[in-house]
């Protein structure tokens, strides 16, 4: 251990402010996620394909479907991160209860 001090209030308003962020991260991410299946529709009906497979394959191929899949990568990685800094917060509390606990055993 480092023997830093933790400061369990600290933790929590760390939490309280990056929870909006993490909301907001989390809505583009399923907005993106279901928009793509419209997306995918909209291309499909655009082909020239003369079967489905033909038209799937234009529109996985098209540039505004991959731009879409981009953005997507983009808003995962934003909620990943704001997820696991809101867990190692929440971690943060829980060390320092240990401690207390110890604390007070001695």
């Amino acid at each position: 251990m480092t023997g830093r001090v933790i400061d369990p209030q600290e933790a929590v308003d760390y939490l309280l402010a990056t929870a909006p962020r993490y909301a907001a991260a989390k809505a583009k991410r399923v907005q993106l996620e279901e928009f793509r299946k419209s997306k995918k529709a909209i291309l499909m009906q655009q082909s020239d394909g003369k079967t489905i497979a033909d038209r799937e394959a234009f529109a996985y191929s098209h540039a505004d479907y991959i731009e879409l899949l981009n953005g997507l990568e983009s808003a995962v990685e934003a909620e990943e991160l704001f997820r696991w800094k809101m867990k190692a917060a929440e971690l943060q509390v829980e060390i320092w209860r240990s401690q207390e606990a110890s604390n007070r055993a001695e």
